[in-house]
């Protein structure tokens, strides 16, 4: 296999396997091995799609070494974890569950959660609906967002098409075909998926600068061994979160929290982030990095690793 600093390094960070809410997920940790301190909570990294607990390889030892137990799983449906058949297996509700039992099984009360893309969903889920397992909470890319008054698909289907990315996933097994059938062309692609973009011809391109081919190769390796159902999977049970979640219509997020984009990140041009104070009632910095695009903890790895070490060196000891 390919090798690189950045794979053979996280080859040596420390991998289990925990049993929580039915599932196994594969949990990659680093730091120490206690759960955490008054000033040093342990922090869970969430990951999006299509990603791996592996694009936070440049934050879990920035991290760990300011002190911090450090929890990256590969997110149910993804990598060594968990992938359940069933497509109703994937709501929000459900994904914070999962980091619920992993806390148990880590023995402790309460972390920080970050998250990335659909990661981000998660923990804005997990601080609403887990408040008392959530010390303090970072969104990267997707902001935190009022509930809306209405299920979400219908909403974008008529603003964007069908052939936005998220309404052409919903299709069981068309995009699964579409993504599969290419992976390496599917993770270097610059264009957002879409049923267009799945009828051309593969394209050649070389990985953006800041993926290596050896990482690249680690993807390519496990999405070709997983598929994509079960990250796409998420998508298609948007609806169905919000059905499942109108018990926490009007909540807030109290704790601490913190948000980090691109200015260049496409998700903004659907999913502005300026509602996001109608939500967090404690945002402590919106930090936007001038020409990053979308994946932003491993374009741009030492600006987003100074502004999660910053918020945390503000979180005040214990839970206020």
């Amino acid at each position: 296999m390919p090798t690189s600093s950045a794979v053979a390094g996280w080859e040596d960070v420390a991998v289990r396997d925990v049993e929580t809410n039915g599932i196994t997920l594969r949990v990659f940790e680093q730091g120490p091995d206690t759960g955490g301190t008054a000033d040093r909570p342990p922090v869970v990294l969430c990951h999006g799609f299509p990603e791996l607990a592996f694009s936070w390889r440049h934050q879990v030892r920035a991290l760990a070494a300011a002190g911090h137990r450090v929890l990256a799983p590969d997110m149910r449906g993804y990598g060594g974890s968990s992938r359940p058949a069933d497509p109703d297996a994937y709501d929000a509700l459900t994904l914070c569950a999962d980091l619920a039992g992993l806390l148990d099984a880590e023995g402790v009360d309460d972390a920080v959660f970050v998250g990335h893309d659909w990661g981000a969903i998660v923990v804005w889920q997990m601080a609403t609906a887990y408040p008392e397992r959530v010390r303090a909470v970072a969104g990267m890319s997707v902001p935190a967002t009022p509930r809306s008054p209405v299920p979400p698909l219908p909403l974008l289907r008529k603003r964007n098409g069908d052939d936005f990315y998220i309404v052409w996933f919903q299709e069981p097994g068309v995009a699964d075909r579409a993504l599969a059938r290419n992976v390496r062309r599917t993770l270097v692609t610059r264009e957002i998926y879409s049923a267009a973009w799945a009828a051309r011809p593969d394209e050649q391109l070389p990985p953006p600068r800041w993926l290596n081919e050896a990482e690249l190769a680690h993807y390519v390796d496990e999405f070709s061994r997983t598929g994509f159902t079960g990250g796409l999977n998420y998508y298609r049970n948007l609806d169905r979160t919000w059905t499942l979640t109108e018990h926490l219509a009007g909540r807030t997020i109290d704790c601490p929290s913190l948000f980090v984009t691109g200015s260049r990140d496409p998700v903004a041009r659907f999913m502005p982030d300026d509602k996001m104070e109608r939500v967090l009632t404690d945002l402590r910095g919106r930090v936007v990095l001038d020409g990053a695009g979308h994946w932003i903890q491993q374009e741009r790895p030492e600006e987003v690793n100074t502004a999660l070490l910053d918020f945390l060196a503000g979180l005040p000891q214990g839970r206020s």
